[in-house]
């Protein structure tokens, strides 16, 4: 059930969100050396996606093709990535980390988490404990629109939520994921 909506909470909400999402851009690009969305593909390559198709890297990045394609270049010329044979007749190509994609990958993990626990740093334990919970229930919440939306063949906005995660830390394996529990299964 939920309180009529608070002005006032709302902004801050956002206020803070633009916050984070600033410091996190900012360390990300950082460590990527590289900016737009080169963090998050390197993350995905890395966390989920290491030796699929440009096609599974568009729609996790929530890109047109064109724009994965350039991104892919970018990232084959930095000595990040590879392209190899993809599965099937041919005409798809499967992209790879290199050793040292993979540890600027690790490098934006990192930096991410470092980026995150700086605005943390000033919250007790219990405080975060109450946070862990509630932003849970909160990516439980968004996570069952972007379903939606995918199952209706629109892409949702920015890509999957999982772009940038750290599998390890989300607790994705041991069913610990608020995200990937609402959705039951699958990334999101």
């Amino acid at each position: 059930m939920s309180e009529a909506p608070d002005p006032a909470l709302s902004n801050v909400v956002a206020a803070l969100a633009l916050a984070l999402t600033d410091r996190i851009s900012e360390a990300t690009e950082r460590a990527a050396g590289r900016g737009g969305q080169a963090p998050a593909a390197l993350v995905a390559l890395h966390e989920f996606l290491d030796g699929g198709t440009i096609e599974h890297l568009r729609q996790a990045l929530g890109l047109s093709h064109s724009a994965a394609v350039r991104l892919v270049d970018r990232l084959v010329a930095d000595g990040h990535v590879v392209r190899r044979d993809g599965p099937g007749d041919g005409r798809t190509v499967a992209i790879a980390l290199t050793p040292v994609g993979r540890s600027v990958a690790e490098s934006i993990l990192c930096a991410r988490r470092a980026a995150v626990e700086e605005t943390l740093a000033s919250l007790s334990g219990d405080e975060r404990r109450s946070l862990q919970i509630s932003v849970g229930k909160l990516l439980g919440a968004i996570t069952q629109p972007r379903l939606a939306a995918r199952a209706a063949g629109r892409a949702p906005d920015g890509g999957w939520l999982c772009r940038l995660c750290d599998f390890d830390a989300c607790g994705r394996s041991s069913n610990q994921c608020p995200a990937a529990n609402a959705a039951g299964a699958g990334h999101t």
